[in-house]
Formats: structure tokens, C-alpha cells, sequence
């Protein structure tokens, strides 16, 4: 079984101002594609500590999703603690969440989510607010456990079609 790690970034949420509904939305998509969600945590805003526990969790899931700060204002550092730590960056998964996000909103256009690998483990970021961030991980699923395998080490191809 897969394991995974989902962070939720949001300083609202991590004060207590606002009920994270990002977060348990993602973990309820994860374990219904039968994903063992082993940590989750709330977090501000704040790039040092996104990166310092997006490392950690590399370490003990192999995939790590984030939920919110993917935008463009000025508190939103998700993608830069994220490319901070990335060994290599997965580009095609980013741009199909914003594919599919586009069919929905044009406000897909302001995520600046990324995807990329450290060591055996995925990290993925999605936008924040809890429709977003479902359909955003709905857009990718059937791809993840594929690329788990590859990460590792079992590179022979599956026809996803």
C-alpha cells in the first residue's frame, strides 16, 4: 500500500481562524484510492518551516501532497519551499491539475503548484480551497500509483489509457 502525507498551508487555519476542510478532503479522496495516510498537519504560511516538514515527510510517505498557498499572494510560498527540496521536477502532473482546473474557473491559471521528487517520494501541491484541491487531485490519481513504481525502481510501463 501506498502511504502518503498531506500538509495544509494556510496561516487561517493553523490560528485557529478557520476549519481546515482542505485537508480531510484530501485525505478522504487519498484512502479512497486506498492510500495509507500516515501524517497530517496544519502549517502557516512560512517557507522555512513548509520545507524542514516537506523533508521530513519525504522520508516517511512516498507521497507528500500540500493543500493551499499556490497562489499569488504574497504569503503563498508553497511552490518555492517545494522546489527548494525537489531533487527533479514532474511538470506534465502540475499542468494537467491546471488543464482540468481551466475547464471549471479561468482563475485556474493563478495556481503556481508544482510537482517534483525527492529520494523515492512525490510531492504534490494543491490549491487551497476544498473544491479545488479534490478536483485538482481527481485530475492526477490515476497517474500516482504509476509513478510511485517508477520511483521505486520498477520501471516497467502500464497502459493507463
Amino acid at each position: 500500500m501506498n502511504t502518503a502525507a498531506v500538509l495544509t498551508i494556510s496561516d487561517s487555519s493553523h490560528q485557529g481562524r478557520r476549519e481546515d476542510l482542505s485537508g480531510p478532503a484530501i485525505v478522504s479522496e487519498l484512502k479512497s484510492a486506498g492510500f495509507d495516510v500516515v501524517r497530517t498537519t496544519v502549517v502557516p504560511d512560512e517557507q522555512e518551516l513548509i520545507r524542514k516538514l516537506l523533508i521530513e515527510c519525504s522520508q516517511i510517505a512516498r507521497l507528500v501532497v500540500t493543500v493551499g498557498g499556490t497562489g499569488i499572494a504574497l504569503r503563498d510560498v508553497t511552490p518555492e519551499a517545494t522546489m527548494s527540496v525537489v531533487e527533479r521536477v514532474v511538470p506534465g502532473i502540475a499542468e494537467r491539475m491546471r488543464a482540468e482546473g481551466a475547464l471549471k474557473t479561468p482563475l485556474a491559471a493563478l495556481s503556481r503548484g508544482v510537482c517534483g521528487v525527492r529520494g523515492q517520494a512525490l510531492i504534490l501541491n494543491l490549491p487551497g480551497s476544498p473544491k479545488a484541491a479534490v478536483e485538482s487531485l481527481q485530475a492526477v490519481l490515476n497517474v500516482l500509483p504509476h509513478a510511485l513504481e517508477l520511483l521505486g525502481g520498477n520501471t516497467s510501463h502500464a497502459d493507463l489509457s
